[in-house]
């Protein structure tokens, strides 16, 4: 198992979500978080924003359903047809353990 972690535009995240579900992927947790990428922050006018609000997503895929996971969080999650920067990123990471709070079964 693996979990994905996505951190993206807060105005992507209703279409992310909706074609996440539509292929079978409903379990997310959503996070609203605040930072930067490696533009360091966006200036507008005379305004500088060092923390921009984005969401991040959560979810544990299976590990053959992660390149499909992937690729459907990068197209809908991009901005116009080459993307922007500050679309955001993906991070993978593997999961050892999982269990269910009101079962304590294990999940792996």
């Amino acid at each position: 198992m693996l979990m994905v972690r996505a951190i993206i535009r807060p105005e992507r995240v209703n279409t992310v979500l909706s074609e996440l579900c539509d292929a079978g992927f409903p379990a997310v947790t959503k996070i609203d978080v605040m930072g930067r990428g490696k533009q360091r922050g966006v200036k507008v006018g005379d305004v500088f924003y060092d923390e921009i609000p984005k969401e991040m997503l959560i979810m544990v895929v299976k590990d053959e359903d992660k390149d499909d996971v992937v690729k459907l969080i990068m197209k809908n999650a991009k901005t116009g047809q080459k993307g922007a920067f500050g679309d955001g990123k993906i991070f993978i990471s593997p999961v050892e353990e999982a269990y269910t709070i009101s079962s304590g079964s294990s999940e792996l």
